[in-house]
């Protein structure tokens, strides 16, 4: 252990002791996070898609972000950035393939220094040996939706069923037998769902295959209103999407129709995961499944570009929220569970997503970009006696803030090289303790599978500003009041003008604040070449 860090521990700690003195009880901590879940696919924030009554208590109960969002949309480096209150040029995980330099220090590591339990359960993405957690038992990669296996540390495992149901019963295990009533918590429960390739419980099999969902009203998006990086994404559902992995039509049947996959991987994501059920869970997936290979079959010859780009949004919404369904009904299972075991009124609860997602908005899936399906995320915070249940915040608040936000909460001081806020004041309605007007957005994983191209900006509750380089140098300027779906860029428009001016200079001051800067940009450039 290095002096500075022994040195910010004991300071923390003298902090936390005398904080406690004065207030009482430290609270627990439970941070769930789902991957890629979408702000639009809670019905806290609109009901259109599906109801999830469980996530939507934590809103009635606490507060809800309208203006959540990330410093850089991809799962990897969105989970670097939530242990270490660091962007991502600073912690060094730019992208999913960049390693992650386990020589920073994480806010788990701080409060187990600190004397919280620590857990973790579910996907962590990267690293198999996660610092500062008593026990864990984590989804190597991806993981699998069907009998996932674990990294644990006494050795990898596997368990036969649905990892969405696997991984609360761990969590609701480890409260119930393993830790210490007399010490508080730190619990981090982790969804793969609803990740591609959208697997549901076998529960939801029948249900969801048998609905229709609204289309978005810019499905057909002709990007004529953005600039060059909206034109080249290869994110479309018509064009980008695989047949077996994402619209789950079975190998024998492309192969018949003459289909090809978008990307290797898309027939094995299928046949993989059927090879991971039980007999039982397979027999009822093909009886829901096999009549919609069937249908295909025979309705595809006879299909235009208009009818399969419809066809393919209601597979994938489907199969999306469906997998959504099995994440909300567990969230319930864990909030029952605290309320049974008075444990409610100590613990701050956080439900959040590493990044949002798009649902047929523009026409695309996936995230990556600035803009706002991609670029917010749902949070969603509860903590009784503190936050005034039934409150909203539309405040530019960021994943990179979480670490700060639970040092404070446990009375202990952040390191100097966090950079995000605390969140406190705006938990306990002090807005006028908040001052940030604008959040620093930067995306670097190019050229790279979906093709977004590189880009940074500046977002604030008005505009956002967002320049896109390496291969191209484009800016683009969205008035998010006029036009919340960003259909159309307004840079180059005049009454524009001093918006323009105004924002480029806000955001030179911000990635100097930030320590980002053009020697940084070509830093990642070279490396990403090797």
């Amino acid at each position: 252990m290095n002096t500075r860090f022994l040195f910010l521990l004991t300071f923390s700690l003298f902090c936390y002791l005398y904080t406690n003195a004065q207030t009482g009880q430290r609270p627990n901590i439970i941070f769930m996070m789902a991957d890629d879940h979408a702000y639009q696919a809670i019905s806290a924030y609109q009901d259109h898609l599906i109801k999830t009554p469980n996530i939507d208590r934590l809103a009635k109960e606490g507060m809800l972000f309208t203006n959540a969002c990330v410093t850089n949309s991809i799962c990897a480096p969105s989970r670097a950035t939530i242990l270490t209150g660091k962007h991502t040029h600073i912690h060094g995980k730019i992208d999913n393939r960049f390693p992650f330099d386990t020589t920073n220090v994480t806010f788990p590591q701080i409060l187990q220094e600190a004397g919280y339990q620590t857990a973790m359960f579910g996907k962590l993405h990267f690293g198999n040996s996660p610092k500062g957690f008593d026990e864990f038992m984590i989804l190597p990669g991806q993981g699998h939706y069907y009998g996932p296996d674990f990294i644990t540390p006494r050795g990898d495992t596997t368990i036969e069923g649905y990892t969405t149901d696997i991984i609360t019963d761990l969590t609701i295990n480890w409260l119930g037998r393993q830790r210490n009533p007399e010490e508080p918590f730190l619990l981090m429960y982790l969804h793969k769902a609803p990740h591609r390739e959208w697997f549901p419980a076998e529960r939801h099999f029948r249900e969801f295959t048998q609905k229709t969902f609204p289309e978005p009203d810019n499905l057909f998006d002709d990007y004529e209103g953005r600039g060059t990086a909206a034109k080249t994404a290869e994110m479309n559902l018509l064009k980008d999407m695989n047949w077996a992995g994402d619209s789950k039509i079975y190998p024998e049947v492309m192969d018949s129709l003459g289909l090809t996959e978008r990307m290797a991987w898309g027939k094995r994501a299928l046949t993989e995961t059927l090879a991971r059920m039980t007999e039982a869970e397979r027999k009822a997936w093909h009886e829901v499944y096999g009549p919609i290979n069937e249908d295909f079959l025979a309705r595809y010859p006879k299909m235009d570009d208009e009818a399969l780009m419809k066809w393919r949004y209601q597979r994938y919404m489907q199969d999306y929220l469906g997998s959504i369904a099995a994440v909300d009904e567990n969230v319930g299972r864990l909030l029952d569970y605290l309320d049974e075991n008075g444990l409610t009124e100590n613990t701050i609860v956080v439900y959040t997503s590493d990044q949002g997602f798009y649902l047929g908005e523009h026409g695309w899936f996936d995230k990556r970009f600035i803009y706002d399906e991609s670029f917010k995320t749902p949070l969603l915070v509860r903590w009784p006696g503190v936050i005034e249940a039934g409150s909203r915040s539309t405040e530019m608040v960021q994943n990179l803030d979480f670490a700060q936000t639970f040092l404070d909460a446990a009375g202990l001081t952040p390191p100097d090289d966090m950079q995000g806020e605390s969140l406190l004041p705006l938990l306990k309605g002090e807005t006028d303790k908040w001052d940030r007007d604008a959040v620093y957005y930067h995306y670097y994983e190019y050229p790279a599978i979906h093709m977004v191209k590189r880009h940074y900006g500046i977002v604030t509750e008005e505009y956002k500003l967002a320049h896109f380089y390496y291969d191209i140098d484009e800016w683009e300027l969205y008035d998010r009041k006029k036009d919340p779906r960003e259909m159309k860029n307004v840079y180059n428009d005049p009454a524009y003008a001093g918006v323009v001016k105004e924002l480029k200079e806000k955001l030179a001051a911000l990635r100097v604040k930030y320590k980002d800067s053009e020697e940084l940009d070509q830093k990642y450039i070279e490396l990403y070449k090797e």
